[in-house]
């Protein structure tokens, strides 16, 4: 699960221009949509089952797409 100091961190990063693109594993990727979306984190596309798992698409504020991934267990 993602903590503010990460998430903090993270935002630092892509402020700089260090970061663009990434993919973030989770153990519990409803619980961390449901929360990230209530805390105002946009969402490209909910939770949804893939091949390798399940997979949600975060957008930031400056355009950038993240993955967060849950894998098959």
């Amino acid at each position: 699960m993602f903590d503010d100091g990460i998430a903090e961190e993270m935002r630092a990063l892509v402020e700089r221009g260090a970061f663009g693109i990434g993919v973030f594993e989770t153990d519990d990727i409803q619980s961390d949509y449901e929360r990230l979306s209530s805390q105002g984190v946009e969402f490209v596309s909910p939770p949804q089952e893939r091949f390798y798992g399940t997979e949600a698409i975060v957008k930031d504020n400056s355009g950038n797409w993240f993955s967060l991934t849950q894998s098959k267990r």
